[in-house]
């Protein structure tokens, strides 16, 4: 499945409501590791069937970066059944990413 790029307008239904486990990407078109690991988390996104790969562009939506306390980017949050379970910065290799999903 593709990566979906979330918005204050469907984070409720695509992660809050999800009944698998999601994980955020915050991140910013000019943030160098965003650029790094962006890839990294396209192919996580492609591979992955059993949870949702998302994104939120903190420029574009700064309301839920504020709300999740998003103080440095890249930052990775995961969610399950509503609510935040983990959460990481910076740059991480794939099976780091990974690793956070379990």
């Amino acid at each position: 499945m593709a990566v979906l790029h979330l918005t204050k307008e469907n984070f409720q239904k695509e992660v809050l409501e999800a009944d698998v486990p999601v994980l955020v990407d915050f991140w910013a078109t000019w943030c160098g590791p965003c650029q790094m690991v962006g890839p990294v988390v396209e192919e996580i996104a492609d591979e992955v069937t059993d949870a949702k790969i998302c994104k939120v562009d903190v420029d574009q939506q700064p309301e839920l970066a504020r709300q999740y306390k998003v103080m440095s980017i890249p930052t990775f949050l995961v969610f399950k059944n509503g609510e935040m379970v983990k959460r990481d910065m910076g740059y991480k290799p794939k099976d780091e990413l990974l690793d956070l999903l379990k």
